[in-house]
């Protein structure tokens, strides 16, 4: 699987995810839209389902009462209430009739069905609105009224309405079971939930569609800016229709453009000035190495010159020097830049490769070396007495005798420790001592070297996969350069073994 499909699948999981968030806020979206609507009309739905059937069974038991119950004796007997509550159940639309009245004080009762309906099953404050007379007035000409109340017996819905005859008679009741309607609402309830279910699902196959669309163009351009960053300035984006993202891969295409053609001029004109610096050190080489050479004669003789020229010997012989070192650093650098810097490795002693240096530079007396011999690493000797020829002679220059050279070997890594006991490298320059021609003042009498040691030496370990380290010593007393090589040079930075054309080229102090 590449890595683009592995991030998308990644980018697809999160819940972070802009994809995610897409689908949320469609489903979420479609869901309250859905919701409402069912809820609209299930409610709609269930009043009309309810007042429909509640105005029928209403308006035929009105009915019923007027023409049936009306008829009845002024003083009916149990049998007379029975048949005639009969009698109106049947003729009415699925309900059942109690008739109630009464006889010296005692009431009589009559039902279409005892089991079904009787008077425990009429709820009280209806019996007591049924039998209440109301007030004659304008707008009301009828003493008794019909009440109806919805309630529950069993877990059974019902639909119980009551009455009383005008003018002397009986209370009659209804019965009215509302479980049809309740299926029906029921089952309006499952459609209105699978209805809501099937917009939920294809919101988010429409989110995932739209988030597909929108983020399809964002990753590409996510993928080539990342491209971009990695140095592949020429990369583009294929740029279709007219809408805000094919806006912003046209401003992409231009960014990168316009970023491609600033790097390429940057880089030309860092090419041309390695170039210029390495054909001007290699033009001052043959004049510098006659220069040299009457400097050395003049050295010989000077002695023998007048006193008043001697001292003029001594300097011009010493800038020589400067001067020969200068480009022969500015060279290394050079290589550096370009790239063409390569190691030659060998396996040598650490101690042996040490003290060779600090004895071909007559250090001898000013270095307290501690390292064992037998410590066996593969690296380049020359790019190691390079670092350590700037790291002891910036040390004795700018700290001063005694340092200290101690060398150990941690797992895989040569550890090389050089330490001064001068004023130590004040906070502010601490971040900037390997940079090239940096050249502190404060606390460090003014160097005379090229400002380009220090740089060289750090380049020289980096080549090797290694690193320079700067510090001051925890007790106030010196600089402290810590140098950590790998043990094995080859194996981490395969480097080739071929001959370095510049093997005998030195390096100088900072």
């Amino acid at each position: 699987m590449s890595d683009s499909a592995k991030r998308s699948i990644l980018a697809g999981l999160r819940w972070t995810s802009l994809r995610l968030r897409l689908v949320v806020v469609f489903a979420l979206v479609a869901l309250t839209a859905a919701v409402s609507a069912s809820g609209i009309a299930y409610w709609l739905n269930r009043e009309a389902v309810l007042t429909r059937t509640q105005d029928t069974a209403l308006g035929d038991f009105r009915r019923q009462m007027q023409n049936g119950a009306a008829s009845l004796p002024l003083q009916p007997t149990g049998s007379d209430l029975r048949d005639a509550a009969g009698q109106m159940a049947n003729s009415g639309p699925g309900y059942h009739v109690l008739l109630v009245d009464s006889h010296d004080g005692k009431p009589i009762v009559g039902s279409s069905d005892i089991d079904a309906f009787t008077k425990l099953d009429v709820p009280v404050s209806l019996q007591r609105q049924v039998n209440k007379k109301q007030p004659l007035t304008s707008s009301n000409s009828h003493e008794y009224h019909l009440f109806w109340q919805r309630t529950s017996i069993g877990g059974t819905p019902y639909l119980v309405a009551g009455t009383k005859i005008i003018g002397g008679g009986p209370a009659g009741y209804m019965l009215k079971s509302l479980d049809q309607e309740r299926q029906d609402l029921n089952s309006l309830a499952w459609s209105l939930g699978i209805a809501t279910a099937l917009a939920l699902v294809g919101s988010a196959l429409l989110a995932q569609g739209a988030a597909t669309t929108v983020l399809r163009p964002v990753q590409r351009l996510g993928d080539a800016a990342r491209k971009l960053g990695e140095g592949k300035l020429d990369t583009r984006l294929v740029v279709s229709g007219t809408d805000e993202l094919a806006d912003l891969s046209r401003t992409f295409n231009r960014t990168a453009s316009s970023l491609e053609k600033k790097v390429a001029d940057m880089t030309a004109r860092e090419e041309a000035s390695r170039r210029f610096v390495a054909d001007m050190s290699h033009e001052l080489r043959t004049p510098l190495t006659a220069i040299t050479a009457v400097a050395e004669v003049l050295e010989d003789e000077a002695d023998s010159l007048d006193p008043m020229i001697a001292p003029a010997v001594h300097l011009v012989v010493s800038e020589t020097r400067r001067l020969n070192d200068l480009v022969e650093n500015l060279m290394e650098v050079t290589r550096f830049d370009a790239g063409t810097a390569r190691l030659v490795l060998d396996t040598v002693d650490v101690a042996d490769m040490v003290t060779a240096c600090i004895d071909a530079r007559a250090w001898l007396d000013a270095v307290d070396l501690d390292a064992e011999r037998g410590m066996m690493v593969r690296l380049d000797p020359r790019r190691l007495d390079v670092i350590l020829a700037n790291l002891i002679g910036n040390a004795l220059k700018h700290g001063g005798s005694p340092v200290r050279v101690a060398v150990r070997v941690d797992d895989d890594e040569l550890v090389i420790e050089v330490r001064d006991h001068g004023p130590g490298i004040p906070e502010d320059v601490l971040p900037h001592v390997f940079d090239r021609f940096y050249k502190a003042s404060a606390s460090r009498p003014r160097s005379e070297g090229s400002g380009l040691g220090l740089s060289i030496a750090m380049e020289n370990a980096h080549i090797h996969g290694g690193d320079i380290t700067a510090s001051n010593s925890p007790d106030g007393d010196g600089a402290v350069f810590v140098l950590r090589l790998p043990r094995d040079a080859e194996r981490l930075t395969g480097a080739p073994g071929d001959d370095d054309p510049d093997r005998n080229e030195k390096g100088s102090a900072k």
